[in-house]
């Protein structure tokens, strides 16, 4: 059912839980399994010039973390990616590159006028993803 699937990262601790459900959903389905890290453009055109190639390479650098975090979680082999952009146009577009089955993203669950007035990643993967998207809810800590 499952051939690819895609898990897109962006490395904290909140989207651990959804690349653990990813993971166990890919090794059912003996699915190939890529991470995708997207340094999101906005974070860094919105930076004085003098600091973008610094910031990128920072953001670049987190990537690089998130996706090894994910290779380590898999113990199995993981393609992985670093791309800059939009971060919903950038996991749809690359879904399509890859063909994949399915898109595998975590959700902080936000709700309300937060959610107007953050927007949501996971939200607009799912309006325009052309494959199937899970997303995961972040679960409460228990001391919430």
């Amino acid at each position: 059912m499952f051939e690819t699937v895609v898990i897109a990262t962006d490395g904290s601790e909140s989207v651990q839980r959804a690349v653990d459900v990813a993971l166990d959903l890919a090794a059912r389905f003996d699915a190939e399994v890529h991470a995708l890290y997207v340094v999101d453009a906005g974070d860094v055109e919105s930076s004085p010039e003098e600091i973008r190639s610094e910031l990128r390479d920072a953001l670049s650098d987190r990537g690089r973390e998130a996706l090894s975090a994910v290779e380590s979680s898999a113990g199995r082999d993981v393609v992985t990616a670093v791309r800059e952009g939009r971060p919903a146009s950038e996991i749809t577009a690359y879904a399509r590159e890859v063909d994949a089955d399915l898109v595998a993203t975590g959700t902080r669950g936000r709700h309300g006028e937060n959610r107007f007035l953050i927007g949501s990643v996971a939200e607009r993967v799912v309006r325009t993803c052309p494959v199937p998207v899970l997303t995961v809810r972040q679960l409460a800590d228990e001391g919430e």
